[in-house]
């Protein structure tokens, strides 16, 4: 599908390119935003939209949540005094807004800048993953969004690469092999059954308009309802949450297969893609393809290196015993061994059994003895672990029990394609990769250090 790619094909395409990137303060969208950087400074102008009320609030989040980051480290010690003028060379921060038509852009900036005359590459790692969104601010992300960006490129004449980046739970709860193909028009996971957009924007939009008109319904009733609405369609870090908590029992298979990428080799292949599906290489191998030609790609582990959630759970154990954190009284959290149960209807009457009847009961007594002797606030503190444990299984159930397995074929293409080049600067393959070292020594600490605030 690809002639031999190396590390001086992929960092050179970017060479004088003019590239837009979504979601450039998210985790994905600034790792690929310093990796272009650090790999081509020869890129002639990134392009970031974020939203923003003006230009100068634009720049000034662009700073504070993307160059001003601890991953901007080695390009600072590499310009050194002279990073700061290096990156505003290259840099192009934009006031906007993903869910609206140009990115949000005003006409005036978009007419300065000649931005659909001068973009060659669009990046869209914009969407809200937060599985607990509100319905209408996730459709108008993550459905209009795209929509928007897709009207949005067929404006500019110069463009080569459109890429959209989405993640692994477009699968739904779908079992067996995932292949990499593109979904049909108004098509859906569910045999039999069809998607209308327009209809489920409308049914967002008038759930909206029913709460306003409600003068009873409160803010925050609206935000719940809206958020419930989405949960029809979506799923609310997970692990460090149980711990935090001191849970005991979590639903899970121990022996089911993971899927788990790190976030630099999903950036290593978003770069490795656009350069094959590229024009240039497309035209010098007369290839097949046409450059507009929509290829999915699953950059995951899940079929080519295997990882079960016990490796995870073992390491993690190891971790907390030997660096324990603190829990959200302030003290230090004992780390315990886990009950796994694989069956959300066991793991249900488990929690009912062993814990919500015993909290009624403790209910009960503090009614009875008027809340003295702290029972309400032993009450309280335990009712909300249980709730906060039941919340994850309503959130994560299915995808704690995901039985899927993801097809890599078309990464693997791209994988032989690089196979005499033995650099690690774009290194794809999973395999190079010690499962346990790396939850130990990188995800857990990482997680840590940045999500766990």
């Amino acid at each position: 599908m690809v002639s031999t790619l190396n590390e001086q094909k992929i960092s050179g395409y970017f060479k004088n390119k003019s590239i837009l990137i979504t979601g450039s303060t998210g985790f994905l969208g600034k790792v690929l935003v310093e990796k272009v950087l650090r790999v081509q400074p020869d890129v002639k102008k990134i392009y970031l939209p974020v939203r923003a009320v003006n230009q100068a609030a634009a720049k000034q989040r662009v700073e504070t949540e993307v160059i001003r980051k601890e991953l901007f480290g080695l390009l600072r010690e590499k310009h050194g005094d002279g990073f700061e003028s290096f990156i505003a060379e290259k840099v192009v921060p934009l006031a906007g807004d993903m869910r609206c038509k140009d990115f949000g852009i005003d006409y005036e900036t978009l007419t300065e800048l000649r931005l659909t005359h001068e973009l060659e590459v669009i990046v869209n790692a914009s969407a809200t993953t937060n599985f607990y969104e509100r319905y209408d601010v996730a459709l108008d992300t993550n459905v209009m969004g795209v929509k928007h960006m897709c009207n949005f490129a067929k404006k500019c004449p110069n463009l080569d690469m459109l890429l959209h980046v989405s993640t692994a739970y477009v699968a739904g709860e779908k079992q067996g092999l995932v292949q990499e193909r593109l979904f049909q028009d108004s098509e859906t996971l569910r045999d039999g059954t069809h998607l209308d957009i327009d209809m489920e924007v409308r049914l967002a939009k008038n759930l909206k308009k029913k709460m306003d008109a409600d003068v009873y319904t409160s803010p925050k009733a609206q935000r719940r309802a809206m958020k419930d609405l989405g949960l029809t369609s979506s799923i609310h870090s997970i692990l460090i949450g149980y711990v935090k908590n001191g849970h005991t029992s979590f639903l899970a298979n121990r022996n089911l297969i993971m899927d788990v990428m790190p976030g630099d080799m999903v950036v290593n292949v978003m770069m490795t893609t656009m350069v094959a599906h590229s024009s240039s290489l497309l035209e010098k191998k007369k290839s097949h393809l046409e450059p507009n030609t929509p290829m999915v790609y699953h950059v995951s582990s899940s079929l080519r290196y295997p990882v079960s959630y016990a490796v995870l759970y073992e390491a993690a154990f190891r971790f907390f015993k030997e660096q324990p954190i603190s829990g959200l009284d302030g003290r230090t959290v004992l780390t315990h061994k886990m009950w796994f149960i694989g069956n959300i209807f066991f793991f249900r009457l488990f929690m009912v059994l062993r814990y919500r009847l015993p909290l009624e009961l403790l209910h009960l007594i503090s009614v009875l003895c008027c809340g003295f002797f702290g029972l309400d606030d032993l009450y309280q503190e335990l009712a909300r672990k249980y709730r906060h444990a039941m919340q994850i299984v309503d959130l994560y159930g299915p995808f704690a029990l995901f039985k899927g397995c993801f097809v890599d074929a078309n990464l693997n293409k791209l994988r032989l394609a690089m196979a005499n080049d033995h650099g690690s600067l774009f290194n794809i393959d999973p395999k190079t990769i010690d499962w346990d070292d790396y939850f130990y020594r990188v995800h857990l600490p990482g997680v840590i250090k940045y999500m766990l605030k």
